[in-house]
């Protein structure tokens, strides 16, 4: 189940977010969640599976039109499992008819989705 980051999640979504290879960084990573927090244009969801959230995608809203994807992580554990084209999907239908568009780190994944 997709649920929208609340600061009071900060810690599980950092841990999350540090799977991805540019956010391995603590200073890296704290910026990171500044955007998050602070910038109603930059959006973060959690995945959740029972009582553990295992999953986040992060998404810069760049106009009515499209968004990027910036964060798209999933517990390696849970990996291989669908759980990231889901968030993807759910993502999509809360955009109302914006198109995802890729960070140069998350197109890779990304490109996997549209096959």
């Amino acid at each position: 189940m997709l649920t929208r980051y609340k600061r009071s999640h900060e810690k599980i979504a950092m841990g999350l977010l540090s799977f991805m290879p540019r956010e391995r960084d603590v200073k890296q990573l704290k910026k990171t969640m500044e955007l998050y927090n602070e910038r109603p244009d930059w959006q973060l969801f959690l995945w959740k599976a029972g009582d553990d959230y295992i999953g986040a995608i992060g998404i810069h809203i760049e106009d009515d039109e499209s968004f990027t994807v910036q964060h798209i992580s999933v517990i390696p554990s849970y990996r291989g499992e669908g759980i990231g084209h889901r968030m993807v999907e759910r993502v999509e239908r809360l955009m109302n008819g914006r198109r995802p568009k890729p960070s140069e780190e998350t197109m890779p994944f990304l490109m996997k989705c549209r096959v």
